[in-house]
């Protein structure tokens, strides 16, 4: 696409950016062919003007939105269903579809930023691969409309029809502000629609003008074409044709902001919100798991009950119900981040948060955006690493994106839910709080942190070392959050885990299940069964729980003389000094792929090893060979080593995928997957003797 960053490598500008849509815009249309002949028309805006929910409105589409700068970094197409024009006489017109290309938000069509840049690209048909635009239909925020000016003065001036789209009327009028939509048609000389992007009922007039651009009209003469005096009496008079009166300052979003902006007040409020966040996720949550739990143990029940053959019914307990439903028994946890980063992300604290942060991370050379780029990580680092398009320096852009990883992002939700779980009795209390909440607050404290210490000692090198750039961002009025908006984020954010489980951890799961079956070792499971079986009935079990003991003990000879184990056993010397054995090893190169993959595998494992009791299992695995044999596995030096080589080390293969593309090279997301692996290692190392010194 646009070589908007340059060259990649050391040059002026590192990291040229791909702009194409990817797997994280769920909802985003087919890209039209060339030969394509309908209408294709640009939805051009300032950032967090109203351009995405207009988009989504018209399309039917759904892309994230949000009360922030920044949410829109790609360039995303979509079909809008209108009526064909037709000429006088000619019978009832036909409906027929126009593109609309939402395009990332920018103040100027001269670019500062990657997504600035595929703005003017696109406009100047300089974009790879795709046509100019027939039209162009410009957001404007009528609460900043002396500002937007400039981009409608610039947009006018690209030779193509141009409408103008008048939102936030409504924040307009609460805040005793005015401007007249038919004054200002009359003063730009294009068409003007006033609408609510939040309401498609606004909308419909919007949706005539898109049938036909060619009827738009056009300003005698073109506005000055560059800044300057000319251009300010230009807007000037616009602003009095229209009527303007600037709306006054909302008092509420000024009353808040004297907390939340506060250097102390406002941080001392932020880590309080984000600790409240991991308290509900653990309190409100774990009742719902419970359910989950609850519903995929009766559904072991029932393959149990009613599969005969035992290879079959093997594979539904162990690499079904064991590996992706040990997995999905975490959607409440997830569903219930993904509900609270939506609420944050709409109410406008996004860019305060920004703001606050900034004096922190111009210490590790960074800069406010930057950590809107590693807050959005917390959901998924993919999208947060595309967020760094919106970054002015390239050097920043690259440090910020191989850093972000180290966020703790929802797919380390399940792994921390798990071992913390196993780590901290859930009767634990820190104060009046619970104390598995503190101490997932903790880790996530631990990823920020060290997020923002890496991005220091990179910002330091040769490579990546410059300047400060100057920081601003708007800062949105305080808005309350569509209901409809922050469930239907929600929702798609939680169908991208539960694609993610249908995909890449079924997949997992399926060949993992495969490997620890093989080779099956018949004749010595029958031998290793029965006599299982037979010290049960000794020791006085019933015959039916006597049959499942040797069945759990053939079962767990073949899983420890699988492949799988094989596999597991040859990169033990790797991870022995942390305190894993071959069942944790399998897990982790598994999560190599995707993090809940650990899950996963050890769910399949204990599912195996016992399915009426799959969690104790789990808790009493003890290791099968060496000079541990015997001992337990999770022990609290083991479980606090997992978790720390779960905040370090980069497992997730998308993520690698953003930052080859952010990048254009292979030499960044090597360089995070090596440091972050040699990361993990050493501090999962220093947390097991730490752990172990402790506890004797």
């Amino acid at each position: 696409m646009s070589d908007c960053c340059g060259p990649s490598g050391l040059g002026e500008d590192p990291g040229r950016t791909d702009h194409t849509p990817g797997c994280h815009q769920p909802g985003a249309g087919p890209e039209p062919s060339a030969s394509d002949p309908r209408t294709r028309i640009a939805l051009i805006g300032s950032p967090n003007a109203g351009k995405t929910s207009i988009f989504n409105a018209l399309t039917g589409l759904r892309l994230k939105t949000g009360n922030y700068p920044g949410v829109t970094v790609t360039r995303s197409v979509g079909r809008v269903r209108v009526k064909a024009p037709v000429s006088v006489g000619a019978p009832s017109p036909a409906a027929t579809h126009v593109y609309l290309e939402d395009l990332p938000g920018a103040y100027s069509l001269t670019p500062i930023s990657p997504d600035e840049q595929v703005v003017a690209d696109l406009l100047a048909g300089e974009l790879s691969g795709v046509a100019r635009p027939d039209a162009a239909l410009v957001v404007v925020d009528c609460t900043v409309l002396e500002r937007s000016l400039s981009l409608v003065a610039e947009t006018l001036n690209l030779g193509i029809p141009v409408a103008i789209a008048l939102t936030m009327g409504d924040e307009m009028e609460r805040r005793d502000g005015h401007v007249d939509a038919a004054g200002l048609q009359r003063a730009l000389g294009v068409p003007v629609r006033a609408v609510l992007g939040t309401r498609s009922s606004t909308l419909a007039p919007v949706r005539e003008l898109l049938a036909d651009p060619s009827s738009w009209s056009r300003p005698i003469v073109p506005p000055p074409a560059r800044p300057g005096a000319e251009r300010a009496d230009w807007a000037a008079s616009v602003l009095a044709e229209s009527g303007h009166r600037a709306p006054r300052e909302n008092s509420t979003t000024s009353r808040v902001d004297r907390v939340l902006l506060h250097p102390v007040a406002g941080t001392l409020v932020f880590l309080a919100v984000m600790f409240g966040f991991f308290q509900v996720i653990f309190t409100v949550a774990a009742p719902l798991q419970g359910y989950v739990e609850t519903f995929f143990g009766w559904l072991a029940g029932v393959v149990r009950g009613h599969v005969s053959n035992p290879v079959v019914a093997d594979f539904l307990g162990s690499a079904i119900i064991g590996g992706v439903g040990g997995v999905l028994v975490f959607l409440p946890q997830i569903m219930l981040m993904f509900l609270l980063i939506s609420l944050l992300e709409n109410v406008g604290y996004m860019s305060r948060a920004a703001f606050l942060t900034d004096r922190v991370m111009s210490r590790a050379g960074l800069e406010g955006r930057a950590f809107v780029a590693m807050l959005s990580s917390l959901a998924c680092a993919v999208p947060g690493i595309m967020a760094t398009r919106t970054m002015p320096s390239s050097r920043d852009r690259i440090a910020t994106a191989i850093t972000a990883p180290l966020m703790t992002c929802s797919a380390r939700i399940p792994v921390f839910v798990l071992l913390i779980g196993m780590l901290v009795p859930d009767t634990a209390r820190l104060g009046p709080f619970n104390g598995q909440g503190a101490v997932m607050f903790g880790l996530y404290l631990l990823g920020g942190a060290s997020a923002m210490t890496a991005a220091a000692v990179f910002k330091r090198t040769g490579s990546l070392r410059s300047g400060l750039m100057p920081f601003y961002m708007e800062m949105p009025p305080y808005r309350a959050p569509s209901v409809k908006s922050v469930l239907l984020t929600m929702w798609d954010s939680s169908k991208q885990f539960l694609l993610k489980v249908g995909k890449i951890i079924l997949a997992t799961s399926v060949v993992l299940w495969v490997l620890l079956s093989l080779p099956a070792h018949t004749a010595e499971a029958d031998g290793v069964r029965q006599h299982a079986a037979a010290a049960a009935l000794a020791a006085g079990a019933e015959p039916e729980a006597a049959a499942a003991k040797g069945e759990a003990a053939a079962r767990s000879f073949v899983m420890d003389n699988s492949f799988a184990a094989s596999i597991g056993k040859a990169v033990e010397p790797v991870f022995a000094p942390l305190g894993f054995d071959w069942r944790i090893d399998i897990g982790i190169l598994g999560s190599f792929a995707a993090r809940e993959t650990v899950v996963a595998t050890l769910g399949q494992i204990a599912a195996a090893e016992d399915p009426e009791n799959p969690d104790t299992a789990l808790a009493t695995m003890r290791h099968t060979h060496g000079p541990k044999q015997g001992q337990p596995v999770f022990t609290a030096p083991t479980i606090v080593a997992l978790l720390l080589f779960f905040v370090y080390a980069l497992q997730c293969m998308s993520t690698v995928g953003a930052i080859r593309r952010e990048t254009n090279s292979w030499r960044w997301p090597l360089i995070a997957w090596t440091y972050m692996f040699v990361l993990a290692w050493g501090m999962a190392f220093l947390g097991h003797q730490i752990a172990a010194a402790v506890g004797g």
